[in-house]
Formats: C-alpha cells, structure tokens, sequence
C-alpha cells in the first residue's frame, strides 16, 4: 500500500487517484481553471488534505470529490476508490446525449448519399422535397424547356427543335458532304 503522505500536489492527487488519464492533463485542468479545491481556483502545485472538496470539470462533467487519503503515487483503481468520497451527479443517460453525424477522420468530402442522410438526421428542409418530385421534370424545368420560358423555346429553336417538331431531319447519304 501507498504510504501515507503529508503534503501532495493536487494536479498528482487528481492523476493518482485516476480522475484524469495523465498527470499532464490534471495539471493543464488545473492551470485552465477548470479544478476548484473548496471553491476557489487552484494551480497545480496547490496542496490537498483530507476533507477538502475538489471538483473536476471535464469532457462536459463535472466530478466533485472529498479527499479522504492522500497518495502520491498512482495506483489501482480499487485503492483509487478507498481515497476519495465521490459526490458527482450521476452522468447523463446515454439515449439523452444528442445524436451528432460523426464522420470518420480523413473521410473526406461527403458523398450525396452521407449529404442527405445528415439532413434527414438534423431534420432540414430540402433532403425530402428534392426526391418527392419527379426527376424528368426538375431536369426539364432547370432547362427552362418544360415551363414553356422564352429562354428554353430559343435554345429549342437554335437547335432546330421548335416546339411540335422533332428532330431536323437528316440529309440524305448519312449527314456526309458531296464531293
């Protein structure tokens, strides 16, 4: 077992007793404010004694702990448990955490597929519509052609397609020219 110690720093403490993975990040907590040692913000080097209330505010939770023995030395996870008195509200459930599209690192652009999965996701306007109507027409009508517009009937008709005629009919010989 851990000796018993006297003075320890609150950023070793943190780390020792596993409320953080690293000694570094218990220390960058510390420095970025987000430990309080009975309410008042501390620095790394702050010194802890049992009774004192440390809360620890990370990945969006806050833990408040009472010191009931101090190590200095990392250890296990059950002897962790022995050193402090854990009064943290119970995390939230699972099911309540909001549903975020989470992309793989380095995925890249996404597909129109993932696109429009994510706007069905968020529940955004336009990912529904766009397939409710028909595709020949929303094609037709970005030409202009199918509204009857001005602009598509002079494209049709620089083409030699005016509406109610067909194709320009073909020379005679396969379209080549007589020599």
């Amino acid at each position: 077992m851990a000796e018993e110690e006297t003075n320890v720093r609150v950023d070793a403490w943190i780390w020792s007793v596993r409320l953080t993975k690293t000694r570094a990040l218990a220390a960058a907590a510390c420095r970025g404010g987000h430990v309080r040692v009975n309410g008042d913000r501390v620095k790394p080097a702050t010194s802890v004694r049992p009774g004192d209330e440390v809360r620890l505010r990370e990945a969006g939770r806050e833990r408040i702990v009472v010191v009931s023995r101090l190590v200095r030395k990392r250890v296990g996870a059950t002897v962790a448990a022995e050193c402090f008195v854990d009064n943290s509200p119970p995390p939230p459930p699972r099911e309540e955490s909001v549903l975020v599209g989470l992309r793989d690192r380095g995925a890249g652009r996404p597909t129109k597929r993932d696109r429009r999965d994510l706007e069905r996701l968020y529940g955004r306007p336009g990912a529904a519509a766009a397939r409710s109507e028909g595709r020949g027409e929303a094609r037709a009508e970005g030409r202009g052609e199918a509204r009857g517009d001005e602009r598509g009937e002079a494209r049709a008709e620089a083409r030699g397609q005016a509406r109610g005629q067909g194709r320009p009919e073909r020379k005679p010989g396969g379209g080549r020219s007589e020599r």
